[in-house]
């Protein structure tokens, strides 16, 4: 089974836990089987390999979540590259141009498409393997999957089967409605939309040459930021004749606001939190390493991290974005493809880090142009590399990087330190990487 997964978000919704970095899909707050943490892409890739351990999956993102879906997920996965936003058409057409252009994929392939983040069980992947073998009969050019709605939302468009079989044509679309019209759609025995299909890559590939002037993935890609932003649904699914629902009944929920995603945690509390016994239907997420205490609250939720805090009624939690849309601030936490970084200080001229490597892994060799750092080593041992001269390290040691000077560090061990900027323009654009040969390093 070929499964692309689609990325996106800006990490408003979930905010303080989420950033344009860190978005929704990232945060661990859900249960394993064995009981650890992780974050909704982990427990969707998880459950796919549960269902087909054979199953290719490639994820469409941004680039600023490249280093965070490597952190979660490891390079095994696939990775499909938007050089910037241009909505799911756009993203799909890409993604579509690179498992045939640069993995070699079969235009007769049928490939299923679907959020990275829904809240499901196992049943929603045998339904995917399902969906993509309808795809594959080529009884149609488009298949969708139809949730059965559960209440008339106002958040998803509906599907308006022919028929009530597991698998009918589409009689028609409706966009999102308001409750009342939603509860008519449903009455005519609508689906939602939930924005998964499957399709033959070959036809993907015809309609995006239709539809868009390029010769193949390398020249999509050069030119993606003139692509206009349109989303898969306007541009292919509403000009399809060809096109079957298959119904879906099983657990399906969109984990995209506090109030939806608490219902689904296995906890009220994660971090150092504590609660009363008068507190009910509360729940605390404490990313920080000060304790958060709750007493006599009702249907709240409180969210502590370093790039905020949020304490909200639940329903209201959901109202949350034109708020965030007036914040502007510093990202103050990112995972990367080597470990992560807390921001602990923002001030004039200066910035301090804390910063963990993951043990072999290690940062890009680059310089600075506007700043010198200074790293002084707290836990783990590894090496760095200075101008070119290699230096074992070791908690103590203090390492200095004037502006210009190209660096990177490498770990041997889990590896913590704490860097410090100081600069007339700190900014993360001023970063020059190069090409180095830590392979030499291993025969060290």
């Amino acid at each position: 089974m070929q499964i692309v997964l689609l990325s996106g978000g800006s990490g408003q919704r979930l905010w303080p836990l989420s950033n344009n970095i860190r978005s929704k899909q990232f945060i661990n707050l859900l249960k394993d089987p064995e009981g650890h943490y992780e974050s909704m892409v982990q427990r969707v890739y998880r459950q796919i390999k549960e269902v087909d351990t054979n199953a290719s999956v490639t994820i469409a993102t941004s680039k600023s979540q490249v280093s965070t879906i490597h952190n979660q997920l490891g390079t095994d996965v696939g990775v499909s590259v938007e050089p910037c936003r241009r909505d799911t058409f756009p993203a799909i057409v890409l993604a579509m141009a690179y498992l045939h252009d640069v993995k070699g994929v079969s235009e007769d392939e049928a490939i299923t498409v679907c959020p990275v983040d829904p809240y499901v069980d196992d049943t929603y992947f045998t339904a995917l393997k399902q969906l993509s073998a309808q795809a594959a009969k080529g009884e149609a050019n488009l298949v969708l999957m139809g949730i059965e709605p559960t209440y008339p939302s106002e958040k998803y468009g509906y599907i308006l089967p022919v028929g009530k079989d597991t698998v009918s044509t589409v009689s028609t679309f409706k966009e999102k409605p308001d409750e009342a019209t939603a509860k008519g759609y449903i009455a005519q025995g609508a689906l939602w939309n939930g924005g998964i299909f499957a399709f033959k890559l070959g036809y993907l590939l015809k309609r995006a040459h239709e539809l868009l002037d390029f010769t193949d993935y390398e020249d999509l890609f050069e030119h993606y930021a003139d692509l206009e932003k349109i989303s898969f649904d306007y541009a292919v699914v509403e000009h399809e004749p060809k096109i079957q629902v298959m119904r879906y009944a099983g657990q399906w929920k969109d984990l995209g606001t506090w109030n939806t995603l608490t219902e689904a945690m296995d906890e009220p509390s994660v971090g150092k939190t504590m609660m009363n016994e008068s507190c009910d239907n509360v729940h605390v997420i404490n990313d920080l390493d000060v304790p958060v205490l709750a007493m006599g609250l009702h249907d709240v939720v409180i969210s502590a991290s370093p790039e905020g805090i949020l304490v909200s009624d639940k329903e209201q939690s959901s109202y949350i974005k034109p708020f965030v849309d007036k914040i502007d601030q510093q990202v103050m936490f990112a995972e990367k493809s080597w470990g992560n970084f807390r921001v602990l200080d923002v001030s004039e001229g200066g910035m301090t880090i804390k910063v963990s490597l993951h043990p072999g892994h290690h940062m890009n060799y680059h310089s600075h142009t506007h700043r010198d750092e200074v790293w002084t080593v707290l836990a783990g041992t590894g090496w760095t590399v200075l101008d070119g001269a290699v230096r074992a390290i070791r908690p103590g040691d203090v390492i200095q990087l004037p502006a210009g000077a190209r660096h990177t560090i490498i770990a041997d061990t889990e590896l913590r330190v704490i860097e410090v900027q100081t600069g007339r323009d700190i900014s993360v654009s001023d970063k020059r990487k190069y090409d180095y040969d830590f392979d030499k390093l291993e025969e060290r």
